[in-house]
């Protein structure tokens, strides 16, 4: 094994005092050299440093233990701006966000089913538009995207949405903005929000179903974003669950995608109106053909009976998906994520039935399903939280 060389030393030393205060409050120079093990020298050097940088601020004093009062440091969340993308929604999204999470510009553009260099053409606008607004040194471009990908070369080798082949995006992005570009899958990208931003106790391990136009999954285990061998770790939407089942996208029948997505939600409503035309969803729609995901969610919400089955066979597919990667992950946290799962407990509470009647008891009452309260915005924080990781080593 190979010595560190000085310099990796140091910048290893700085991650770790910058982490320390990133993540405890009111913290002295006294209190990170006893939590990093570092000398008193050393953590006094390097708090020199990110203030000099502008990352670390000085609070004030703290109450003394007797002695001098010791100076608290915390870092400067707007000191620095991240760009996020999500481009794995019905439009394009971007934002700004300062180091803590806090979206602080949004910029979207409609894609009108417009794909391959168009939709390309379509990321540079948004990128501009959002480089233009930002107030302060952008550390990096993180990014979400559909489809299977190399996040390591920055390739997205398939988005069948986007007719996306073998695109090398970082490197046409850091070449075009001379900024780091960090990418992944965006279910993946959608654990890594939840695990830093999420609303809930943290834990070692997590699993994100996200469910919108795709379906895919996210696991973080032992605080780490797992990818598998080939990056494409959780791309559940395309196995196939019902052997008679619908064409998919993919150019196979029925996958999980034809049966839980906002799409199949959708077409199952525009079925149901065809062969039932006197159910309450008429009230709500105003154009069958392209009926929206928030009229369905406001027809459940009214209790139309024809909507609320729908929504929980929906709930007891994605249970059933759910049983198998329990079983095989055993993680006891899973977050449901994408715009399906604004149908909140519609889509949760036969999700856990069905999810209890496939799995071992002992491994059904360990596991807690529930909803994601990040919203719509999750693919862009978690995006937000690769720059963080990658530029600054905050994780």
């Amino acid at each position: 094994m190979k010595k560190a060389t000085r310099a990796q030393t140091k910048n290893h030393n700085k991650t770790l005092v910058l982490n320390a205060i990133y993540k405890n409050e009111d913290l002295s120079r006294a209190d990170l050299s006893r939590l990093t093990h570092l000398t008193r020298s050393t953590v006094s050097d390097i708090v020199s440093e990110l203030i000099e940088e502008g990352l670390v601020v000085e609070l004030g004093y703290g109450q003394p233990s007797g002695g001098k009062p010791p100076v608290l440091l915390e870092v400067d969340k707007e000191a620095r701006q991240i760009i996020g993308l999500d481009l794995a929604s019905g439009e394009f999204r971007g934002a700004l966000v300062n180091l803590r999470g806090e979206v602080q510009e949004r910029v979207s553009i409609a894609i009108n089913e417009r794909s391959g260099d168009v939709a390309l053409e379509l990321v540079y606008e948004l990128l501009e538009q959002l480089i233009g607004l930002a107030k302060t040194p952008v550390i990096g471009i993180g990014i979400g995207a559909p489809g299977l990908m190399d996040s390591e070369k920055g390739i997205v080798h398939s988005a069948v949405n986007l007719d996306w082949e073998n695109l090398p995006i970082r490197d046409i992005l850091c070449e075009r903005y001379q900024l780091p570009v960090h990418i992944a899958n965006d279910s993946q990208v959608s654990a890594l929000a939840e695990y830093n931003f999420g609303d809930h106790e943290r834990m070692q391990n997590l699993l994100v179903v996200k469910i919108g136009r795709g379906v895919g999954s996210g696991i973080v285990i032992n605080q780490q974003l797992y990818q598998g061998d080939g990056f494409g770790a959780g791309e559940i939407g395309h196995i196939k669950v019902d052997e008679d089942g619908e064409l998919c996208r993919c150019g196979n029948t029925g996958c999980l995608e034809t049966k839980i997505s906002s799409r199949a939600l959708r077409q199952r409503v525009q079925a149901m109106i065809l062969d039932h035309p006197d159910s309450g969803m008429q009230a709500f729609a105003k154009d069958i053909q392209a009926i929206t995901l928030d009229e369905i969610l406001a027809a459940y919400q009214a209790g139309v009976p024809e909507i609320v089955e729908i929504v929980e066979e929906t709930g007891a597919s994605l249970g059933k998906a759910l049983a198998y990667m329990v079983s095989a992950l055993n993680i006891h946290q899973v977050i449901v994520a994408g715009s399906v799962s604004q149908f909140g407990d519609g889509i949760v509470l036969p999700a856990a039935s069905q999810f209890q009647s496939r799995i071992l008891p002992n491994l059904a009452s360990s596991t807690e399903i529930k909803v994601s309260d990040l919203g719509e915005e999750i693919v862009i924080l978690g995006a937000a939280g690769m720059v963080l990781q990658y530029e600054l080593g905050i994780m």
